[in-house]
């Protein structure tokens, strides 16, 4: 999960996005839904950037969509701005608007809301509900070394991740590089800066959940 992308170093474009077919995931404009959000509550640039931690200048390129933000950099900026994750993410502007008792959210295969980085290609699942802490996340990792990332990920959440394809190498400031094939699972603790990265000629695919601190 990494804390930038490649296109916030101008080291690589995203690539264009491929034709996709109606029940397949669409992608985002997260930055006119920033900008939006921004302006409904009459905060400048340098007022988020304060409440977020992400630099006045970066907010400006995301919000121009001239930074692919990742997952990390998105959830600090929902926790700054007092908002879910999924309300940014959602490909429904209105999701997360489930919220009573006995609720559930079903995510059909092909579906959800696609956010792209120049390192990982993530889907978020079950975004209509709101009030959760945990976030499902179906991700392919395109990266193949830690030096892809400007910055390694660092949140206040923990987070589960699971193999379902090749093999994820998780990198931490505290441990050896961990190596986990088809079928492993961690769980650990974001607040320590970590990335992923995949091993070999296949990109590894994961589902894991991030679990709000």
């Amino acid at each position: 999960m990494p804390e930038l992308s490649l296109a916030e170093r101008g080291d690589a474009a995203e690539p264009p996005e491929a034709t996709r077919g109606s029940d397949e995931p669409r992608g985002v404009d997260i930055g006119a839904r920033l900008l939006k959000l921004r302006r409904s509550r009459q905060l400048t640039l340098q007022d988020v950037s304060t409440m977020t931690g992400v630099s006045a200048s970066a907010f400006s390129k995301i919000e121009r969509n001239e930074l692919s933000p990742t997952i990390s950099t998105m959830q600090r900026i929902a926790h700054g701005l007092e908002v879910e994750l999924v309300t940014l993410l959602a490909t429904d502007e209105g999701a997360g608007a489930v919220s009573f008792a006995g609720r559930r959210s079903i995510s059909r295969a092909g579906t959800g809301s696609k956010h792209t980085t120049g390192t990982c290609n993530n889907v978020l699942l079950c975004a209509d509900l709101k009030n959760k802490r945990a976030t499902p996340i179906l991700t392919t990792v395109t990266a193949r070394s830690p030096d892809e990332y400007a910055a390694w990920a660092k949140s206040e959440a923990e987070i589960f991740v699971m193999v379902l394809e090749g093999t994820l190498v998780v990198h931490s400031r505290l441990y050896e590089p961990l190596e986990l094939n088809k079928g492993d699972s961690v769980y650990y603790d974001a607040t320590t800066e970590h990335t992923w990265t995949s091993k070999g000629p296949t990109n590894a695919v994961v589902l894991w959940v991030l679990v709000d601190l």
